[in-house]
């Protein structure tokens, strides 16, 4: 048996996100192509920061945004996120560690994107430009992006996608996080569309469970950026 969204029905996404929030607008930005049909629609942006970047996205959209008080506090998020009638969350550059209590309540339905190819460079305090400074540290030929389940274990989830990106002999961080930034907004609002649709599961022993040839599902937008779906099991850190 798996754990995810239910077919043909509208669910409730929360984003979080604690800069810019630029994941959080090519987001916004897919569903709104998508039109009346999206199977699903933002009905929250949280942020652990109250300059934050985001919230000026959320305002524009005309999302409601709030800022958190104590981010760990797992039953306090848990009943915002239970008030606003969440069935679905996308972590897009949230830097904070969700509470037990939420990552429990929504098992299946809470993903996250990673600026690499997981499980490289992953875990605690692999983030931002710390994470493409370590990939150009271990002279990869490669890089990209990742979307995951979200657990218990930072970046532990198993893994829905990825997209691929060619490391150059003269990148900088700059450089490099830029081309991963553009994969990331390619797979991510179409991981977000293929788990709202139920193409996407998460199964009762971690494993994520993917309709056949996802990639091509005539379902999602089309790929600037060629993506691949593969179901792997956890990779705890």
């Amino acid at each position: 048996m798996t754990q995810g969204m239910r077919q043909g029905v509208t669910h409730r996404l929360a984003l979080f996100a604690s800069g810019s929030g630029s994941n959080v607008q090519a987001i916004l930005d897919y569903q709104a192509a998508l039109g009346a049909g999206a199977p699903f629609a933002p009905a929250l942006v949280v942020t652990d920061r109250a300059n934050a970047g985001v919230l000026a996205r959320a305002a524009a959209a005309g999302v409601p945004s709030v800022v958190l008080d104590a981010p760990a506090d797992g039953p306090a998020m848990r009943a915002l996120l239970d008030a606003h009638g969440i069935t679905l969350i996308a972590l897009a550059g949230y830097l904070k560690f969700v509470p037990a209590e939420v990552t429990a309540q929504w098992r299946g339905t809470l993903l996250n994107v990673h600026p690499s190819l997981l499980p490289k460079f992953g875990g605690p305090g692999m983030y931002g430009h710390r994470v493409h400074q370590a990939v150009l540290a271990a002279g990869e030929h490669e890089s990209g992006a990742t979307v995951h389940f979200v657990d218990d274990v930072y970046d532990g989830g198993a893994v829905i996608g990825r997209a691929r990106v060619a490391v150059q002999s003269d990148d900088s961080t700059d450089a490099l996080a830029a081309r991963v930034l553009r994969a990331e907004h390619a797979l991510y609002p179409r991981v977000v569309h293929a788990v709202a649709l139920g193409l996407v599961s998460l199964t009762r022993d971690g494993r994520a469970q993917l309709a056949p040839d996802l990639a091509h599902h005539t379902a999602l937008l089309p790929s600037p950026v060629v993506l691949e779906f593969a179901p792997e099991t956890p990779s705890h850190f």
